[in-house]
């Protein structure tokens, strides 16, 4: 068959490169795990402004690349992302150094020292461009101004990033200031001391010369966090290690502390999968579909470990901050967070120390409960509170009967109730109906009755129907009871 050669233009090509997807803090974090990877211990970034002319330099002490390994590092696609990957490498693709650099600035220099030689490349897009070919200088252009002394010792790199047009506006009408560019300096190091807290406790990462510390999700540090029993799954045969936290009530920290473990995104945003590759945060604060973000689960957050030789089951993105859960392993990841999300709402509840028995944690004293069947779960009035009681004992039995009443419409009526939107859906005409409810139907018509007011029988019923908790049932058959047990018994 015959066959032809073909060369994709370099200047669309690159552009499209630029526009893969990247943020700032994601293309940082991308570019440091090449450093990683070169087994550096110390990676030091330099964010200059320059009156918006700036640059980012990123000087590691890795192992170095001498001039073959640093053009194949400078050569877009220099790896295939089904090759075998060394254990613990942060790498897939082979564009990551390419692609990040690209999604700050135009031009991108690597000076790499191995066995005391240096090896140097530069991309500039303007020039890639200009000309439409893949050229690539083999020295630093005259306009960059480089200290090989920065690198110390015999190995290591620096990459260097300069016309940031897309991090500062380089060469266009929107220049970011100074103070909005070290706040996203400032915004970078927070979501890197998060994203490889694992890792800053074995090597250290500085941004203009300050040493970033690590940030725990699940504040591991606290002794009344709960860190709940690990469990181990397998997904194409392939281990995934799942450890679950619930954190304390927010009422056991200070405002600082609190603000602290709330993270980047705040305490409901930061609640979810924590999705872990190679000891390196992925995605972080998300419950992939399985169940929305509410402030009642907010304390729960779940550590899943996989490994790079399962990058493919997860559909690992070349960003490395987007993956989805294989369906292999979704049916038990939701009844772990199922568990833990149900633990959360007790702690947030009761305001107590969650139980490391397993245990109900409610108390006498708590004014709500968590009453469940195996099909739904409502909260209701601890009827037996001491301070109720009291009360109570007090009143001649039909008050009683009047307060215990409206206590039932007050627990039909919270928040957390009202928000179980499928119970508000209308059902056809029942024949069947809860015997609770109907009690309550009638009480609370009889009340209606008996209250002076002139009402009819569709105005009691429509009242009824739009009553908290009885949004499901159909008011036709809202007006049968009360016409049977109401009208009947000649009450109106």
């Amino acid at each position: 068959m015959d066959e032809i050669i073909t060369q994709p233009s370099a200047a669309p090509v690159i552009q499209a490169l630029r526009s893969i997807g990247y943020n700032s803090q994601t293309a940082i974090a991308d570019l440091i795990d090449n450093s990683i990877d070169a087994k550096a211990t110390k990676i030091s970034l330099d964010f200059s402004y320059n009156e918006g002319n700036g640059s980012i330099k990123i000087i590691d002490n890795g192992i170095g690349m001498d001039e073959q390994e640093l053009q194949t590092a400078m050569t877009v696609g220099s790896k295939d992302p089904r090759d075998k990957r060394e254990r613990e490498e942060l790498g897939r693709f082979g564009i990551g150094l390419k692609t990040a650099a690209f999604s700050l600035g135009k031009r991108l220099t690597v000076v790499s020292k191995k066995d005391s030689k240096f090896s140097i490349r530069c991309w500039d897009l303007d020039y890639v461009s200009k000309e439409n070919e893949w050229l690539l200088y083999r020295s630093i252009p005259v306009d960059i101004a480089l200290n090989f002394d920065q690198i110390q010792g015999n190995n290591g790199t620096i990459v260097f990033i300069d016309k940031l047009d897309r991090f500062c506006g380089y060469e266009t009408n929107n220049i970011v200031k100074s103070g909005s560019f070290f706040s996203k300096v400032n915004r970078i190091q927070k979501y890197l001391e998060m994203v490889f807290h694992v890792l800053l406790e074995e090597i250290i990462l500085e941004i203009n010369r300050n040493q970033l510390l690590p940030w725990n999700p699940f504040l591991e540090e606290n002794s009344r966090c709960y860190e709940g029993e690990i469990q181990y799954l397998q997904s194409n045969g392939k281990k995934v290690v799942v450890t679950p936290y619930v954190l304390p009530h927010p009422s056991t920290f200070n405002k600082k502390e609190h603000r602290k473990a709330g993270g980047i995104k705040g305490w409901r945003d930061h609640q979810g999968f924590y999705i872990y590759r190679e000891n390196r945060l992925v995605s972080y604060g998300d419950w992939f579909g399985l169940f929305p973000k509410d402030a009642i689960s907010e304390l729960v957050r779940i550590k899943v470990d996989f490994t790079n030789e399962a990058d493919e089951e997860w559909k690992l993105d070349v960003k490395k901050s987007t993956v989805t859960i294989p369906e292999d392993i979704k049916e038990a990841l939701e009844a772990i967070a199922k568990y833990y999300r149900q633990l959360s709402h007790e702690i947030m509840l009761y305001r107590t120390r969650a139980s490391r028995t397993g245990e109900k944690v409610k108390g006498s004293l708590n004014t709500w409960e968590l009453h469940s069947n195996e099909n739904i779960s409502n909260y209701v009035l601890n009827r037996n509170h001491p301070v109720l009681i009291h009360i109570l004992k007090q009143l001649d039995d039909e008050v009683k009967r009047k307060v215990n009443l409206y206590l039932k419409l007050i627990e039909l009526g919270s928040p957390n109730n009202l928000l179980k939107t499928e119970s508000m859906v209308k059902q056809e005409r029942q024949t069947i109906i809860d015997e609770n409810q109907k009690k309550t139907i009638i009480e609370y018509a009889e009340i209606l009755v008996n209250s002076g007011v002139e009402i009819s029988l569709d105005q009691i019923s429509e009242s009824i129907s739009l009553m908290n908790g009885f949004e499901s049932i159909e008011i036709h058959t809202i007006k049968d009871i009360v016409k049977k047990e109401v009208v009947a018994s000649d009450k109106l």
